[in-house]
């Protein structure tokens, strides 16, 4: 088996046993971010060492910062600029990471040089355009060279912004931060109302880092003062709910499981999942809480006696995007229907994620009918192996890894080597919690 093609078949008695999943990915590329405009140095605990993530980390390198090994990849020392960057002396690899590219975007339209950000096939395929409106109101010149009208490489010749209002379009953190960022540099109140509440790791991490960031009553404005002064503080980074998703699903969906995934984020911008899960009867405890930033803590997944269809709501979309591909595996397995609509997002993530969720759930017998913003599933009838692609996509290449643990036969996944791009180890982790 090559790590970019993955066969699984029916986990007999079950996943059992307890991990550790790798770092948050959404605030590992924040933590990176922030760290490198911070003045001293700080220590970072459990970043994710996935390519997206070390494509951040390299940028900020490239940008003046320093990194410093620790004891282990996911331990290091990174010392800051003090918001005074230099130009890149090449161009800047973003990989696969939409994240990383629009992010950085915001702060490096504010710098005093040049710099061109570029990606992957799959990244340069990705709208830009949504964080090009709102810097370029901000009086950035930011140019969008791909084949692809709006989409990657990015050329953006920086220049002194000015502070905004932003009404945002749609539910976007990343749009958000982007603009949060750009907004560390300008002078005056730079404003983004949001149409409904999204993940708030940037405005946490702003907290973390001494950043006065202020929110609205009903939590969908945020502002802050620029220009800011960032003071370097050491953190940890929880584990990655987005990760710990697949094995919430597969221990829930596979008889006789029992799975316990320590350290894991809670943050309520994030848990949708597990509110959808259990609405559907899955067996979820939650223990071991802390909170230091970002609350943590222990999940423990037992198999369902039965899951059963729902509605995914229109609210909760934003804050489960990144799930959805599993969650329709849960559906699968659950007696009755489950409709998720309003997710026409999905359509330019990694790949079409409606469209490839859709066609693997079909390969496997599942009844799914597809809707341009969405997909119903018809659950709870026995699905069989199957030779899937993954299209180069990392949560569907383990959402139906996850599928073909409780189907009859076996199921392969080529076009797996995508997987490190958010979750290193997996392979080993699948290996443990079914052996």
């Amino acid at each position: 088996m090559s790590s970019d093609t993955i066969t699984v078949s029916r986990a007999e008695g079950g996943l059992r046993g307890t991990i550790t999943v790798p770092g948050d990915k959404s605030i590992s590329h924040r933590v990176a971010i922030l760290g490198a405009l911070s003045r001293g140095s700080m220590q970072v605990r459990n970043y994710l060492c996935s390519e997206d993530c070390l494509n951040t980390l390299r940028a900020m390198q490239q940008l003046g910062a320093t990194v410093t090994p620790g004891d282990c990849p996911q331990n290091f020392t990174l010392t800051g600029t003090g918001m005074r960057m230099h130009a890149p002396a090449h161009d800047i690899d973003c990989g696969n990471s939409g994240t990383g590219m629009r992010l950085m975007a915001g702060m490096l339209a504010a710098q005093p040089f040049s710099s061109r950000m570029f990606g992957d096939p799959s990244l340069s395929s990705r709208p830009m355009k949504r964080i090009i409106e709102p810097l370029s109101q901000m009086g950035a010149r930011i140019t969008a060279c791909g084949e692809k009208p709006g989409c990657a490489p990015l050329q953006i010749d920086g220049t002194a912004l000015h502070a905004i209002c932003y009404e945002l379009p749609m539910a976007s953190a990343q749009v958000k931060s982007a603009v949060l960022l750009a907004g560390l540099f300008t002078e005056g109140t730079t404003s983004v109302h949001q149409p409904a509440i999204t993940r708030d790791h940037t405005e946490r991490l702003f907290e973390h880092f001494g950043i006065p960031c202020t929110l609205s009553a009903d939590g969908l404005t945020i502002s802050i003062n620029g220009p800011a002064d960032i003071t370097a503080r050491d953190i940890t980074v929880p584990g990655d709910i987005s990760s710990a998703a697949f094995w919430l699903v597969a221990a829930s969906i596979v008889p006789g499981s029992e799975v316990t995934l320590r350290h894991v984020g809670l943050n309520p911008t994030r848990g949708a999942v597990i509110s959808v899960l259990r609405r559907m009867g899955a067996d979820i405890s939650i223990t071991n809480c802390y909170n230091e930033g970002e609350p943590y803590g222990d999940i423990t997944v037992r198999s369902a006696e039965q899951l059963t269809g729902t509605v995914i709501r229109k609210a909760e979309i934003p804050n489960l995007i990144d799930e959805i591909p599993v969650l329709a595996v849960a559906a699968a397995f659950a007696e009755g229907t489950t409709s998720i609509r309003n997710a026409a997002e999905l359509r330019v993530k990694e790949s079409d994620r409606i469209s490839t969720t859709v066609h693997n759930l079909r390969a496997m017998g599942a009844e799914v009918v597809e809707f341009e913003d969405g997909f119903a599933v018809s659950g709870g009838q026995p699905l069989h192996g199957a030779e899937l692609d993954s299209y180069h996509d990392h949560r569907i290449a383990m959402s139906f890894l996850m599928a073909g643990l409780n189907a009859d036969g076996c199921t392969t996944l080529h076009n797996c080597a995508n997987i490190n791009t958010s979750y290193p180890g997996f392979a080993e982790h699948l290996h443990m919690l079914t052996h």
